[in-house]
Protein backbone atom coordinates (compact mmCIF):
# COMPACT_ATOMS: atom_id res chain seq x y z
CA UNK A 1 0.00 0.00 0.00
CA UNK A 2 1.14 3.17 -0.85
CA UNK A 3 1.42 6.23 1.94
CA UNK A 4 0.18 9.82 2.04
CA UNK A 5 3.40 11.74 3.03
CA UNK A 6 6.47 9.75 3.94
CA UNK A 7 7.59 12.04 6.72
CA UNK A 8 4.05 11.00 8.77
CA UNK A 9 3.64 7.69 7.78
CA UNK A 10 5.79 4.20 6.44
CA UNK A 11 4.25 1.85 3.96
CA UNK A 12 2.09 -1.25 5.18
CA UNK A 13 1.89 -3.61 4.41
CA UNK A 14 -1.44 -6.36 4.14
CA UNK A 15 0.41 -9.43 5.15
CA UNK A 16 1.99 -7.78 8.03
CA UNK A 17 -0.50 -8.51 10.35
CA UNK A 18 -1.59 -4.61 10.84
CA UNK A 19 -4.81 -4.37 12.40
CA UNK A 20 -7.56 -2.93 9.83
CA UNK A 21 -8.40 0.17 11.58
CA UNK A 22 -5.08 1.19 11.52
CA UNK A 23 -5.12 0.47 7.46
CA UNK A 24 -8.33 2.48 7.19
CA UNK A 25 -6.51 5.29 9.00
CA UNK A 26 -3.17 5.23 7.17
CA UNK A 27 -4.46 7.79 4.94
CA UNK A 28 -6.03 10.88 7.54
CA UNK A 29 -4.15 13.59 7.46
CA UNK A 30 -2.71 14.54 10.99
CA UNK A 31 -2.79 18.27 9.87
CA UNK A 32 -6.53 18.53 9.66
CA UNK A 33 -7.77 16.83 12.63
CA UNK A 34 -7.11 13.46 14.98
CA UNK A 35 -6.75 10.34 12.43
CA UNK A 36 -9.48 7.88 13.00
CA UNK A 37 -13.52 7.87 13.35
CA UNK A 38 -15.26 10.01 15.58
CA UNK A 39 -16.61 7.73 18.44
CA UNK A 40 -20.84 8.29 18.60
CA UNK A 41 -21.75 6.62 21.59
CA UNK A 42 -21.47 9.50 23.76
CA UNK A 43 -23.72 11.71 21.19
CA UNK A 44 -26.11 8.73 21.65
CA UNK A 45 -26.12 8.76 25.15
CA UNK A 46 -26.91 12.61 25.72
CA UNK A 47 -29.30 12.39 23.12
CA UNK A 48 -31.24 9.69 25.32
CA UNK A 49 -30.81 12.29 28.21
CA UNK A 50 -32.49 14.90 26.01
CA UNK A 51 -35.66 13.02 24.77
CA UNK A 52 -35.82 11.74 28.52
CA UNK A 53 -36.58 15.67 29.92
CA UNK A 54 -38.29 16.11 26.72
CA UNK A 55 -40.85 13.65 27.84
CA UNK A 56 -40.76 14.99 31.40
CA UNK A 57 -41.57 18.46 30.51
CA UNK A 58 -43.83 17.52 27.96
CA UNK A 59 -45.97 15.74 30.90
CA UNK A 60 -45.88 18.66 33.00
CA UNK A 61 -46.99 20.80 30.11
CA UNK A 62 -49.74 18.59 29.94
CA UNK A 63 -50.46 18.30 33.49
CA UNK A 64 -50.69 22.28 33.81
CA UNK A 65 -52.80 23.29 30.93
CA UNK A 66 -53.72 20.39 28.03
CA UNK A 67 -55.00 23.30 25.43
CA UNK A 68 -51.21 24.32 24.48
CA UNK A 69 -51.03 20.40 23.14
CA UNK A 70 -54.02 20.71 21.35
CA UNK A 71 -54.82 22.90 18.16
CA UNK A 72 -54.85 26.00 17.90
CA UNK A 73 -52.02 25.92 20.88
CA UNK A 74 -50.33 23.37 19.28
CA UNK A 75 -49.95 25.32 15.82
CA UNK A 76 -48.54 28.74 17.90
CA UNK A 77 -46.07 26.14 19.62
CA UNK A 78 -44.64 24.35 16.68
CA UNK A 79 -44.28 27.76 14.58
CA UNK A 80 -42.19 28.41 18.29
CA UNK A 81 -40.21 25.74 18.17
CA UNK A 82 -39.40 26.04 14.26
CA UNK A 83 -38.03 29.75 14.56
CA UNK A 84 -36.02 28.44 17.82
CA UNK A 85 -34.85 26.07 15.56
CA UNK A 86 -33.67 28.02 12.72
CA UNK A 87 -31.82 29.74 15.34
CA UNK A 88 -30.16 26.97 16.56
CA UNK A 89 -29.33 25.45 13.05
CA UNK A 90 -27.58 28.67 12.07
CA UNK A 91 -25.93 28.31 15.15
CA UNK A 92 -24.63 25.03 14.51
CA UNK A 93 -24.04 25.03 11.06
CA UNK A 94 -21.19 28.11 11.82
CA UNK A 95 -20.58 25.67 15.12
CA UNK A 96 -19.24 22.59 13.08
CA UNK A 97 -17.10 24.71 10.87
CA UNK A 98 -15.45 25.87 13.71
CA UNK A 99 -16.36 29.89 13.24
CA UNK A 100 -19.40 30.76 14.96
CA UNK A 101 -21.66 33.66 14.18
CA UNK A 102 -22.80 35.42 17.27
CA UNK A 103 -24.53 37.96 14.61
CA UNK A 104 -27.48 35.41 14.52
CA UNK A 105 -29.65 37.12 16.76
CA UNK A 106 -29.37 40.45 15.21
CA UNK A 107 -29.98 39.75 11.96
CA UNK A 108 -33.54 37.84 13.11
CA UNK A 109 -34.60 40.67 14.68
CA UNK A 110 -34.23 43.28 11.41
CA UNK A 111 -35.23 40.68 9.35
CA UNK A 112 -38.25 40.78 11.54
CA UNK A 113 -38.31 44.72 11.36
CA UNK A 114 -38.01 44.29 7.76
CA UNK A 115 -41.14 41.93 7.21
CA UNK A 116 -43.14 44.24 9.05
CA UNK A 117 -42.50 47.11 7.57
CA UNK A 118 -42.72 46.03 4.06
CA UNK A 119 -45.01 42.75 4.66
CA UNK A 120 -47.89 44.84 2.99
CA UNK A 121 -46.31 44.51 -0.49
CA UNK A 122 -46.70 40.45 0.12
CA UNK A 123 -44.65 38.11 1.79
CA UNK A 124 -42.70 37.17 -1.46
CA UNK A 125 -41.36 39.92 -2.43
CA UNK A 126 -39.92 40.61 1.42
CA UNK A 127 -38.94 37.43 2.11
CA UNK A 128 -36.97 37.44 -0.85
CA UNK A 129 -35.54 40.95 -0.04
CA UNK A 130 -34.62 39.24 3.58
CA UNK A 131 -33.06 36.45 2.02
CA UNK A 132 -30.66 38.33 -0.66
CA UNK A 133 -29.78 40.60 2.27
CA UNK A 134 -28.86 38.13 4.34
CA UNK A 135 -27.13 36.18 1.40
CA UNK A 136 -24.90 39.46 0.81
CA UNK A 137 -24.26 40.01 4.64
CA UNK A 138 -23.32 36.47 5.22
CA UNK A 139 -20.78 36.24 2.39
CA UNK A 140 -18.99 39.47 3.61
CA UNK A 141 -18.73 38.21 7.01
CA UNK A 142 -17.35 34.86 5.34
CA UNK A 143 -15.10 36.06 3.21
CA UNK A 144 -13.55 38.66 6.27
CA UNK A 145 -13.19 34.97 8.16
CA UNK A 146 -11.55 33.11 5.92
CA UNK A 147 -9.48 36.17 4.20
CA UNK A 148 -8.26 37.11 7.07
CA UNK A 149 -8.32 33.79 8.98
CA UNK A 150 -9.71 35.59 11.91
CA UNK A 151 -11.75 33.73 14.33
CA UNK A 152 -15.57 33.54 13.81
CA UNK A 153 -16.84 34.67 16.84
CA UNK A 154 -14.70 38.49 16.39
CA UNK A 155 -15.72 39.12 12.56
CA UNK A 156 -19.63 37.96 13.96
CA UNK A 157 -19.34 40.14 16.81
CA UNK A 158 -17.98 43.41 14.30
CA UNK A 159 -21.06 42.29 12.12
CA UNK A 160 -23.57 42.04 14.58
CA UNK A 161 -22.69 45.56 15.67
CA UNK A 162 -23.24 47.20 12.38
CA UNK A 163 -26.79 45.18 12.20
CA UNK A 164 -27.79 47.02 15.56
CA UNK A 165 -26.87 50.44 14.44
CA UNK A 166 -29.87 49.62 11.74
CA UNK A 167 -31.77 48.17 14.33
CA UNK A 168 -31.64 51.30 16.86
CA UNK A 169 -32.88 53.46 13.65
CA UNK A 170 -36.54 53.00 14.96
CA UNK A 171 -37.47 54.52 18.07
CA UNK A 172 -40.72 52.48 18.54
CA UNK A 173 -42.27 49.01 17.92
CA UNK A 174 -43.30 48.04 14.17
CA UNK A 175 -46.64 46.44 13.52
CA UNK A 176 -46.73 43.69 11.19
CA UNK A 177 -48.19 44.53 7.70
CA UNK A 178 -47.80 41.13 6.35
CA UNK A 179 -50.97 38.75 5.91
CA UNK A 180 -49.18 35.82 6.30
CA UNK A 181 -49.70 33.45 8.69
CA UNK A 182 -47.32 30.80 9.26
CA UNK A 183 -49.81 28.87 12.07
CA UNK A 184 -51.79 27.82 8.92
CA UNK A 185 -48.91 25.33 8.20
CA UNK A 186 -47.58 24.65 11.33
CA UNK A 187 -47.30 20.83 10.83
CA UNK A 188 -45.41 21.16 7.14
CA UNK A 189 -43.16 23.81 8.84
CA UNK A 190 -42.52 21.93 11.57
CA UNK A 191 -41.78 18.62 9.73
CA UNK A 192 -39.95 20.52 6.93
CA UNK A 193 -37.23 21.44 10.28
CA UNK A 194 -37.25 17.84 11.78
CA UNK A 195 -36.02 16.56 8.08
CA UNK A 196 -33.36 19.06 8.10
CA UNK A 197 -32.03 19.07 11.40
CA UNK A 198 -31.78 15.04 11.84
CA UNK A 199 -30.54 14.38 8.00
CA UNK A 200 -27.95 17.07 8.82
CA UNK A 201 -26.78 15.64 11.32
CA UNK A 202 -26.76 12.07 9.66
CA UNK A 203 -25.00 13.25 7.23
CA UNK A 204 -22.66 14.87 9.24
CA UNK A 205 -21.59 11.82 11.36
CA UNK A 206 -20.05 10.43 8.07
CA UNK A 207 -16.83 10.08 8.63
CA UNK A 208 -15.11 12.02 5.30
CA UNK A 209 -17.99 15.01 5.65
CA UNK A 210 -17.33 15.25 9.74
CA UNK A 211 -13.87 15.83 8.40
CA UNK A 212 -14.18 18.18 5.69
CA UNK A 213 -16.88 20.41 7.68
CA UNK A 214 -14.58 20.53 10.37
CA UNK A 215 -11.59 22.12 8.33
CA UNK A 216 -11.15 25.01 9.73
CA UNK A 217 -10.95 23.96 13.06
CA UNK A 218 -7.38 24.64 14.76
CA UNK A 219 -5.00 21.65 15.38
CA UNK A 220 -1.64 23.27 16.32
CA UNK A 221 -1.57 26.72 16.14
CA UNK A 222 -4.78 28.86 15.51
CA UNK A 223 -3.56 31.99 13.43
CA UNK A 224 -2.26 29.22 11.23
CA UNK A 225 -4.04 29.30 7.84
CA UNK A 226 -6.08 25.98 6.91
CA UNK A 227 -6.52 26.07 3.71
CA UNK A 228 -8.11 26.80 0.17
CA UNK A 229 -11.02 23.76 1.74
CA UNK A 230 -11.28 24.98 4.81
CA UNK A 231 -11.85 28.72 3.74
CA UNK A 232 -14.53 28.10 1.22
CA UNK A 233 -16.42 25.32 3.87
CA UNK A 234 -16.54 28.23 6.04
CA UNK A 235 -17.39 30.74 3.78
CA UNK A 236 -20.24 28.79 2.76
CA UNK A 237 -21.10 28.43 6.72
CA UNK A 238 -21.43 31.95 7.45
CA UNK A 239 -24.00 32.51 3.75
CA UNK A 240 -26.05 29.30 5.20
CA UNK A 241 -26.03 30.33 9.04
CA UNK A 242 -27.18 34.24 7.93
CA UNK A 243 -29.78 33.33 5.62
CA UNK A 244 -31.24 30.75 8.45
CA UNK A 245 -31.39 33.47 10.93
CA UNK A 246 -33.01 35.82 8.78
CA UNK A 247 -35.79 33.34 8.35
CA UNK A 248 -35.81 32.39 11.92
CA UNK A 249 -36.45 36.17 11.92
CA UNK A 250 -39.81 36.04 9.75
CA UNK A 251 -41.22 33.34 11.68
CA UNK A 252 -41.01 35.29 14.81
CA UNK A 253 -42.64 38.04 13.28
CA UNK A 254 -45.71 36.67 11.62
CA UNK A 255 -46.59 34.02 14.53
CA UNK A 256 -46.30 37.12 17.38
CA UNK A 257 -49.51 38.96 17.91
CA UNK A 258 -49.14 43.08 17.45
CA UNK A 259 -45.57 44.72 16.85
CA UNK A 260 -42.03 43.92 16.59
CA UNK A 261 -39.85 45.62 19.01
CA UNK A 262 -36.20 47.07 17.94
CA UNK A 263 -34.25 45.23 20.00
CA UNK A 264 -30.34 44.52 19.77
CA UNK A 265 -31.32 40.76 19.75
CA UNK A 266 -28.25 39.59 21.46
CA UNK A 267 -30.42 37.43 23.73
CA UNK A 268 -31.57 35.26 20.47
CA UNK A 269 -27.76 34.81 19.43
CA UNK A 270 -27.65 33.55 23.25
CA UNK A 271 -30.66 31.43 22.75
CA UNK A 272 -29.78 30.05 19.82
CA UNK A 273 -25.79 28.90 20.40
CA UNK A 274 -27.35 27.78 23.68
CA UNK A 275 -29.46 25.10 22.09
CA UNK A 276 -26.99 23.87 19.43
CA UNK A 277 -24.30 23.75 22.42
CA UNK A 278 -26.80 21.90 24.50
CA UNK A 279 -27.99 19.42 21.52
CA UNK A 280 -24.46 18.23 21.47
CA UNK A 281 -22.69 20.27 19.09
CA UNK A 282 -18.54 20.85 20.41
CA UNK A 283 -17.28 24.31 21.04
CA UNK A 284 -14.49 23.72 18.89
CA UNK A 285 -16.12 22.34 15.76
CA UNK A 286 -16.17 19.60 13.69
CA UNK A 287 -18.48 17.03 15.97
CA UNK A 288 -21.84 17.20 16.50
CA UNK A 289 -24.95 14.64 17.34
CA UNK A 290 -27.60 13.22 14.85
CA UNK A 291 -30.93 14.15 16.28
CA UNK A 292 -29.60 16.49 18.69
CA UNK A 293 -31.12 19.69 17.46
CA UNK A 294 -34.46 18.80 17.33
CA UNK A 295 -35.03 17.44 20.73
CA UNK A 296 -32.79 20.12 22.17
CA UNK A 297 -34.90 23.15 20.26
CA UNK A 298 -38.24 21.13 21.07
CA UNK A 299 -36.88 20.77 24.98
CA UNK A 300 -36.80 24.62 25.17
CA UNK A 301 -39.54 25.66 23.75
CA UNK A 302 -41.65 23.13 25.83
CA UNK A 303 -40.10 24.41 28.93
CA UNK A 304 -40.74 27.90 27.76
CA UNK A 305 -44.22 27.27 27.55
CA UNK A 306 -45.02 25.49 30.63
CA UNK A 307 -43.16 28.46 32.42
CA UNK A 308 -45.81 30.48 30.44
CA UNK A 309 -48.84 28.25 31.66
CA UNK A 310 -47.34 28.80 35.77
CA UNK A 311 -47.50 32.27 35.31
CA UNK A 312 -43.50 32.86 35.54
CA UNK A 313 -41.29 35.79 33.54
CA UNK A 314 -38.25 33.45 32.02
CA UNK A 315 -36.00 36.22 30.01
CA UNK A 316 -34.56 34.74 27.25
CA UNK A 317 -31.29 35.85 28.74
CA UNK A 318 -31.89 33.22 31.87
CA UNK A 319 -32.89 30.34 28.95
CA UNK A 320 -30.04 30.81 27.01
CA UNK A 321 -27.31 31.33 29.88
CA UNK A 322 -28.33 28.03 31.11
CA UNK A 323 -28.19 25.97 27.97
CA UNK A 324 -25.00 27.79 27.57
CA UNK A 325 -23.43 26.45 30.49
CA UNK A 326 -24.87 22.44 30.25
CA UNK A 327 -24.02 23.00 26.51
CA UNK A 328 -19.85 23.62 27.97
CA UNK A 329 -20.22 21.23 30.30
CA UNK A 330 -21.76 18.47 27.40
CA UNK A 331 -18.95 19.75 24.90
CA UNK A 332 -16.21 18.74 27.48
CA UNK A 333 -17.79 15.19 27.28
CA UNK A 334 -17.77 15.63 23.90
CA UNK A 335 -14.28 15.98 23.35
CA UNK A 336 -13.15 13.42 26.20
CA UNK A 337 -15.13 10.65 25.10
CA UNK A 338 -15.96 11.32 20.72
CA UNK A 339 -12.45 11.81 19.54
CA UNK A 340 -10.71 9.14 17.33
CA UNK A 341 -8.50 6.28 19.17
CA UNK A 342 -4.70 6.83 18.61
CA UNK A 343 -3.79 5.46 15.40
CA UNK A 344 -1.10 3.25 15.60
CA UNK A 345 -0.90 2.49 19.22
CA UNK A 346 -0.72 -0.90 21.15
CA UNK A 347 -3.99 -2.02 21.76
CA UNK A 348 -2.87 -3.49 25.28
CA UNK A 349 -1.85 -0.87 27.45
CA UNK A 350 0.94 -1.05 29.73
CA UNK A 351 0.85 -3.09 32.57
CA UNK A 352 -2.30 -5.17 31.56
CA UNK A 353 -0.40 -8.50 30.91
CA UNK A 354 0.51 -8.66 34.79
CA UNK A 355 -2.58 -8.33 36.51
CA UNK A 356 -0.87 -7.85 39.99
CA UNK A 357 0.26 -3.96 38.55
CA UNK A 358 -3.24 -2.69 39.23
CA UNK A 359 -1.87 1.38 38.52
CA UNK A 360 -0.29 1.21 34.80
CA UNK A 361 2.77 1.51 35.56
CA UNK A 362 4.87 -1.75 34.41
CA UNK A 363 8.61 -2.78 35.59
CA UNK A 364 10.71 -4.41 32.97
CA UNK A 365 11.91 -7.28 33.75
CA UNK A 366 16.14 -8.42 34.15
CA UNK A 367 18.23 -10.06 31.88
CA UNK A 368 19.16 -13.92 32.87
CA UNK A 369 21.86 -14.15 35.31
CA UNK A 370 23.25 -17.12 33.98
CA UNK A 371 25.18 -14.74 30.43
CA UNK A 372 26.63 -12.23 33.24
CA UNK A 373 30.51 -11.97 33.02
CA UNK A 374 32.06 -13.22 35.37
CA UNK A 375 33.80 -10.34 38.03
CA UNK A 376 37.31 -11.17 36.78
CA UNK A 377 38.76 -11.98 33.64
CA UNK A 378 39.83 -15.71 33.46
CA UNK A 379 43.78 -16.95 33.08
CA UNK A 380 44.40 -17.84 29.52
CA UNK A 381 47.58 -20.43 30.33
CA UNK A 382 46.87 -24.08 31.13
CA UNK A 383 49.18 -23.63 33.82
CA UNK A 384 47.31 -25.93 36.91
CA UNK A 385 46.42 -24.27 39.69
CA UNK A 386 47.31 -25.46 43.17
CA UNK A 387 44.91 -24.45 45.60
CA UNK A 388 48.09 -24.19 48.47
CA UNK A 389 50.12 -22.06 46.30
CA UNK A 390 49.70 -18.83 46.31
CA UNK A 391 47.39 -16.44 44.58
CA UNK A 392 46.78 -16.69 41.10
CA UNK A 393 47.52 -13.29 40.78
CA UNK A 394 50.61 -12.64 42.53
CA UNK A 395 53.58 -12.97 40.16
CA UNK A 396 56.31 -13.52 43.22
CA UNK A 397 56.52 -14.96 46.57
CA UNK A 398 54.54 -14.18 49.33
CA UNK A 399 56.21 -11.75 51.93
CA UNK A 400 56.42 -14.80 54.52
CA UNK A 401 58.04 -17.24 51.88
CA UNK A 402 61.24 -15.51 51.65
CA UNK A 403 64.53 -16.53 51.91
CA UNK A 404 65.21 -15.24 55.82
CA UNK A 405 62.37 -17.63 56.98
Amino acid sequence: MGYDDPGRHAPVEPSSGVPAAVLENVFDDPDHGEPGRDRLAVHVAWEVALAAGLAVLAWLLWQADPAVLREPGLRILLVDVVALGLLALAAGVSLRTAAVNLAIGPVAVAAALHLAEQGDRGIGPALGQVAAAAALGGLALGLAVAVLHVPGWAASLAGAAGVVVYIERRAAPVLVQSGYDPRGSAFYLFAGFAAVAVLGGLFGAIRPVRRLVGRFRPVVDPARRRGAVAATVSTLACVVSTVLAALAGVLIATNGEGAVAPTAGLDWTVLGVGAALLAGTSAYGRRGGMFGTLLAVSLIGVLLAWADTRGWVVSRWAVGGAALGVGLLVTRLVEAYGRPYVVGADPEPLGAADPSISSGWSVPRLAPMDDWPPALPVRTDDTPTDPWQASRWETRPPRWDGGDR
